[in-house]
């Protein structure tokens, strides 16, 4: 009779703690979503905010067109992008794009002093610093659910549970675009 209360008493004890891992895997994969969503608000208001810039330089580099174009293509791209791989890739681009239109002002000097085209570069240049303040904070989320899911025991029940590896929301092979000096030619 002990021996079956023994037995019961460890599958009990398996049973909670299988929740308990389980809750704790659920957990961290919300905070992961949770940290997604907040780069996705920044991204949409810096969306919200590209028009406007591209209106404001439109007046001043009328002959610009590629550049201007290349920014309201990116912006598109990157707003119909999906999932942490592909947002990530067209946000990339975006940047690129407009480290390109921001670079222009410095080839118009009436730009460069528009009063509106100061407050939208720094309305920008703040978005920009949300965003990556957003994205670490989301790989450090994808980091704790990605080892979560991997420490023992609780990889035992993660695949069981359907929790699978993370992505990261990285700069990629396109590092080095991105982080590049735009160039202005004419």
């Amino acid at each position: 009779m002990s021996t079956g209360w023994i037995v019961l008493g460890v599958i009990v004890v398996l049973v909670l703690f299988a929740f308990s891992a389980y809750n704790r895997l659920v957990a961290l994969s919300q905070r992961v979503g949770q940290a997604f969503a907040d780069i996705d608000v920044q991204l949409k208001q810096r969306h919200d905010l590209i028009p406007n810039l591209v209106e404001t330089v439109k007046g001043y580099a009328s002959h610009e067109r590629g550049t201007l174009d290349d920014v309201i293509k990116a912006r598109n791209s990157a707003m119909s992008a999906q999932g942490p791989a592909q947002v990530s890739a067209a946000e990339n681009q975006l940047s690129g794009a407009l480290g390109r239109l921001i670079a222009l002002s410095e080839a118009y000097p009436d730009l460069k002093a528009n009063a509106n085209f100061q407050q939208l570069a720094s309305e920008l240049s703040d978005l920009e610093n949300k965003i990556a303040a957003s994205r670490r904070f989301f790989n450090n989320a994808v980091q704790e659910y990605n080892t979560g899911i991997q420490q023992m025991p609780a990889a035992l029940f993660a695949g069981m549970f359907g929790f699978t590896r993370k992505e990261f929301f990285d700069l990629g092979a396109s590092r080095t675009e991105v982080e590049a000096t735009p160039q202005v030619k004419f």
